[in-house]
């Protein structure tokens, strides 16, 4: 134990077998002559230390993504750029490092891919900060989706009462109105909410997870009589069953055998009537 603070990550050998590539992470500087020695005369090769550092070792070892696919830094990215919280911040992402970070113990690279979308695409939505007066009262943000320009308000500060979502151009055109003095009388126009869906408007995506969603549609739904079938299954198959007399004729009569032992002038009588 040489006590070095290091970690060797992969080992590549060349075609001839005469050299060996061990690449390492180190935090500092190593002095790891005295290794090369020992390496040395174990493999009996020319040995050649390489530092890289956590996500090129992540790139070699390779791996399959969390989206199903083979790690990009495995693949085919080559260029390794510095990755911070605020790609995610600028996407909307829950700040989890669990979920955040890849299998280098560091942020995905794949967070900086769409980061020039959202920026550009944020540039065309309108303040989050500004509130929505209208006749009803005031309207706060409450979420954007950013792709499709739709903007959800709510009557109040972080809360869930009153959710509507409207388009991004009648965000802009409610405020023109507020600066002008106007108040709109709703938020959404009457034309507006007789075009779009009613989950849009009113809120009832947020039910979709509700445990007791389903229970209103299996009330409504009539039971089925299952008894009846039965029985005409079981009456089919062994039609005895409902009339014991009759499942076995030789039970309620007398046994032949029996008769005869129990009077033997049975016979006799017979025959003489025979004579």
């Amino acid at each position: 134990d040489l006590g070095l603070d290091m970690k060797i990550g992969d080992v590549e050998y060349q075609g001839d077998g005469n050299k060996a590539i061990f690449y390492y992470i180190a935090d500092e500087r190593v002095d790891f002559r005295e290794l090369i020695k020992i390496l040395a005369s174990e493999f009996r090769v020319k040995v050649e230390m390489k530092q890289i550092g956590a996500r090129q070792e992540a790139g070699r070892i390779g791996g399959i993504g969390p989206c199903g696919r083979q790690l990009c830094c495995s693949g085919w990215l080559t260029n390794f750029v510095s990755v911070s919280t605020s790609a995610a911040r600028i996407q909307e992402l829950s700040i989890n490092p669990q979920k955040l970070a890849g299998q280098c113990a560091k942020l995905k690279c794949c967070l900086n891919y769409e980061v020039d979308a959202y920026i550009e695409a944020q540039r065309k939505l309108p303040s989050r900060e500004v509130a929505l007066e209208t006749k009803e009262g005031l309207y706060y943000h409450f979420k954007t989706d950013i792709f499709s320009g739709m903007m959800t308000y709510s009557m109040g500060r972080n809360s869930l009462s009153g959710l509507v979502t409207i388009h991004k151009d009648r965000v802009y055109e409610v405020v023109n109105l507020n600066r002008k003095g106007i108040k709109p009388d709703k938020l959404i126009t009457e034309e507006q909410e007789k075009q779009a869906p009613k989950e849009l408007y009113g809120g009832n995506s947020l039910n979709e997870g509700s445990i007791t969603r389903f229970d209103d549609s299996a009330k409504s739904k009539p039971k089925k009589k299952r008894r009846k079938s039965s029985v005409r299954r079981r009456s089919k198959n062994n039609p005895n069953k409902n009339n014991p007399t009759n499942s076995n004729p030789d039970k309620n009569t007398p046994n032949r055998n029996n008769q005869s032992k129990n009077n033997p002038n049975s016979n006799k009588g017979s025959n003489n009537d025979a004579k």
